[in-house]
């Protein structure tokens, strides 16, 4: 067989990226407190609590990185029997090398047990990856594939695959992706700093001023306005399209990746209102502004349809760029604080990574990309 550049490649780096930084979160108090031998933590505990839940996500949580794995060799050409040995030892040895790393932080503990449950995911996702290529599904999503996105479309497919994902991640305003951090990210910057000779002074420089600090507060208190609300929803939903419609020829099919567009953000947002406030509230994303973005999304999707790529490149830049700018001066509600508490401090930890980081870079990532389809047009 030979080689292809596969979506499912990408996606397993990103995964195994995503995994790393949840095994390892939050990164803070790295001690090596083995006295007895540097080889101690080499043999895992069998811790013996842990809930139900704690086991199903520990399993769960690695079937897409075997699938991933299986999928990503037999579409690059490789055997089955490669491929099946690829996705059952490498998730087993990063997971192996996480739990280990585990030892040297104070609020992870590191169990053979979930070792055992990760290596297990894993196997179950190659055995998935093998079962659906022999029953040919594989070969009839790369026929799919062809009829519906050009050729150098696996970018944008990784990226349409994530972006879900990302709306799981508390939001300061429904699909408003790409607000990374903000004061959290300025508190850790001065923590690396702390202790220096230079820190105070540092911390002078860097601190906002008594007027700056009272606009904040008055900002915050006001939250966003009716049209900033409606113009972050409509371009969050926009944002998916035009990265969909960038790969996808003009006309029918455009307008049908819309309304999946569209499908999709309403079950990630109410699967993230329900996981953040409980099932009564797992509507409370719809705004009475939301359906006046909405239409004003659908409206762009109609003039964008029929468009060349090139155009829509380029206006696919400016909606990414105005939902970045956007988001970027949405306050912090006390809602939005307390749905990011329960994230990092709750049962979410195990999902933290993933969400946190797609919600975050998903829009940074997509300029990148459609940057990079212009400079090989030009």
């Amino acid at each position: 067989m030979v080689g292809r550049r596969s979506t499912a490649n990408a996606l397993a780096l990103a995964y195994a990226a995503l995994v790393v930084y949840a095994s390892l979160y939050p990164f803070e108090g790295w001690r090596w407190s083995t006295p007895a031998g540097w080889a101690d933590p080499l043999g895992l505990p069998w811790v013996p609590w842990g809930d139900e839940f704690d086991l199903w996500s520990n399993l769960l949580g690695y079937v897409p990185f075997g699938l991933l794995l299986a999928i990503g060799r037999l579409r690059s050409g490789s055997s089955m029997a490669m491929a099946l040995w690829v996705a059952l030892l490498v998730p087993a040895a990063t997971s192996y090398a996480l739990e280990v790393l585990q030892t040297t932080l104070p609020t992870r503990h590191p169990s053979l047990k979930d070792w055992m449950m990760n290596s297990a995911g894993g196997t179950l996702g190659a055995l998935l990856a093998l079962a659906l290529h022999g029953s040919g599904l594989v070969d009839r999503w790369q026929a799919l594939r062809q009829r519906w996105f050009e050729r150098d479309s696996a970018g944008a497919l990784a990226l349409l695959a994530l972006w879900p994902v990302g709306l799981l991640f508390p939001a300061p305003a429904p699909l408003g992706l790409g607000q990374v951090g903000g004061g959290r990210l300025l508190d850790a910057v001065s923590a690396w700093f702390e202790g220096l000779p230079f820190s105070e002074a540092a911390g002078e420089v860097f601190a906002p001023s008594a007027a700056t600090q009272a606009a904040a507060a008055a900002a915050a208190s006001m939250g966003l306005s009716p049209l900033a609300e409606v113009l972050i929803i409509a371009l969050g939903l926009l944002a998916p399209c035009v990265v969909a419609f960038s790969v996808v020829v003009p006309g029918w099919r455009r307008l049908a990746l819309a309304f999946g567009a569209v499908v999709l953000a309403a079950l990630g947002m109410t699967l993230s209102t329900l996981l953040n406030f409980g099932p009564r509230h797992s509507l409370a994303w719809v705004t009475p502004w939301a359906g006046p973005a909405v239409g004003l999304a659908a409206l762009g999707v109609l003039v964008l349809a029929p468009m060349s790529r090139a155009v829509v490149l380029g206006v696919g830049l400016m909606v990414l760029t105005g939902l970045v700018v956007g988001v970027a001066q949405a306050p912090s509600d006390p809602f939005f604080a307390q749905s990011l508490q329960a994230w990092e401090q709750g049962r979410f930890v195990h999902f933290h990574g993933l969400a946190q980081w797609v919600g975050w870079l998903w829009p940074y990532a997509a300029i990148a990309w459609m940057l990079s389809r212009l400079a090989v047009r030009s």
